[in-house]
């Protein structure tokens, strides 16, 4: 059976965000045929897009999946889906956001997945997270985690709990 890595953001600012995305790293976990190798620090960042809401908690975990990269994100849209995730708008505040955005080298775009993620490397609420657990990473046509990341170190993304790290 082949594994593959794989890089999931986690976001939440409903309902106890801290809570709700420490409850989701650890529900990556008992995803079938997924294992958590580790996740990020859990860090509060102000919202893009749709600014009347709250701030939100975010982080970045690392999985490896026997899955298909569509397999897995079924799987994480049934995770969001079972916090009662909500989606009356684009970018609306929300109990669970799960993004899927690396999977091993694939690039790819379908209707219902583009992988590597659009925007990440564009957003420093994914990329401080992702810097912390995986720095080496190739984001494919994009470059290295560690060298895109510097370029979001004055973004308001703050670290919650830096003594606090799961997995």
């Amino acid at each position: 059976m082949q594994k593959h890595r794989a890089f999931v953001a986690l976001g939440s600012n409903l309902q106890n965000p801290e809570l709700q995305v420490g409850n989701a790293i650890n529900e990556l976990n008992e995803l079938p045929q997924t294992t958590l190798i580790k996740a990020s620090s859990l860090y509060k960042t102000s919202p893009v897009g749709y600014d009347n809401q709250p701030d939100f908690i975010n982080a970045v975990a690392e999985v490896e999946t026997a899955l298909n990269a569509p397999e897995l994100l079924d799987a994480l849209l049934a995770l969001e889906n079972s916090h009662g995730r909500e989606r009356p708008f684009p970018n609306a505040p929300r109990v669970l956001d799960l993004d899927l955005l690396l999977f091993d080298d694939v690039s790819m775009q379908t209707s219902i997945l583009t992988l590597p993620h659009p925007r990440m490397h564009l957003r420093g609420f994914v990329m401080q997270p992702l810097v912390e657990i995986a720095p080496d990473v190739i984001i494919p046509n994009i470059g290295k985690v560690s060298d895109i990341a510097v370029s979001y170190a004055g973004q308001s993304v703050e670290i919650v709990n830096p003594d606090k790290k799961k997995a």
